[in-house]
C-alpha cells in the first residue's frame, strides 16, 4: 500500500470514514437540482410547513424552497432559521426534498 493511501485511509477512519457534507444554498439546490441529486448537502434556511397535506420545508427570503423529510424531525423547528444536513433528492414528478441527518436551530445574532 502507497504511503499516501494509507495517509488517506487514516484520515477517513479518523473522521468516522464520512465526507464532509457539501455546502449549498437554497438558491444554489433550486437552480441546479439535477446537479445535486443524490448528494449530501448542508444548508439552510426557516423552517415552514403546510397543514393538508401536512408537509415541511425549509426556504429562504427569495422563498427558495426544498421539502425536510422525516417531517417529525423538522416540527419541533417551525418557524426558526435551521441548518440542515442530509441527502439531497429531485424528481421532476415530485420536486425537491431533503432526507435530513441533522437539523438544529442556527443562533441568534
Amino acid at each position: 500500500m502507497s504511503t499516501r493511501l494509507a495517509a488517506l485511509l487514516l484520515v477517513l477512519v479518523g473522521c468516522g470514514g464520512e465526507a464532509s457534507p457539501r455546502e449549498a444554498p437554497l438558491q444554489m439546490l433550486v437552480a441546479d437540482p439535477e446537479g445535486f441529486d443524490g448528494q449530501r448537502v448542508a444548508t439552510q434556511g426557516v423552517v415552514r410547513h403546510f397543514e393538508a397535506p401536512l408537509h415541511y420545508w425549509i426556504e429562504d427570503e427569495a422563498l427558495n424552497r426544498v421539502e425536510l423529510f422525516p417531517p417529525a424531525m423538522a416540527a419541533p423547528l417551525l418557524g426558526q432559521e435551521v441548518r440542515a444536513v442530509g441527502t439531497f433528492r429531485y424528481a421532476p414528478a415530485s420536486g425537491r426534498s431533503l432526507s435530513l441527518e441533522t437539523i438544529s436551530p442556527l443562533a441568534a445574532d
